[in-house]
């Protein structure tokens, strides 16, 4: 079977794992970008230490808190203006600064609210609450 999007194959790992009280998850699928975006949610508070394990392919091992409510990949891959992201807030997040949409920006991976107080636009990857 082949991985046609790791990056969604690997949030939805995550959101199942949270969703049956896991404490700790392998994501056998690492990529330079899942790097980044665990970082990111680790920054956020949604996960806790994670580390990359040598191996064929490499794996990430990532510690769950349980405060994942809802993580996913967002497909097709939008691009969003600095002055849009109001809009993606309202139809991927519940509320008004609750969550977390990331954004791959060409200054690098990121939140939107750093996305916006930089002043950049990106393309939308992922959202978490």
């Amino acid at each position: 079977m082949t991985l046609l999007d790791p990056l969604a194959d690997a949030l939805t790992a995550i959101s199942n794992a949270s969703a049956v009280g896991k404490r700790e998850i392998t994501v056998r699928i690492a990529s330079k970008l899942l790097g980044n975006v665990l970082k990111i949610l680790q920054d956020e508070g949604y996960i806790g230490e994670f580390e990359y394990v040598e191996g064929r392919g490499g794996a990430f091992k990532a510690e769950l808190l349980g405060r994942i409510n809802k993580i996913g990949a967002i497909k097709p891959r939008f691009s969003v203006k600095k002055d849009e992201f109001e809009y993606w807030e309202r139809r991927y997040l519940p509320a008004s600064n609750v969550g977390v949409l990331i954004v791959s920006t060409p200054q690098g991976v990121m939140t939107h609210r750093e996305a916006k107080r930089r002043g950049i636009g990106g393309v939308l990857i992922a959202y978490c609450y």
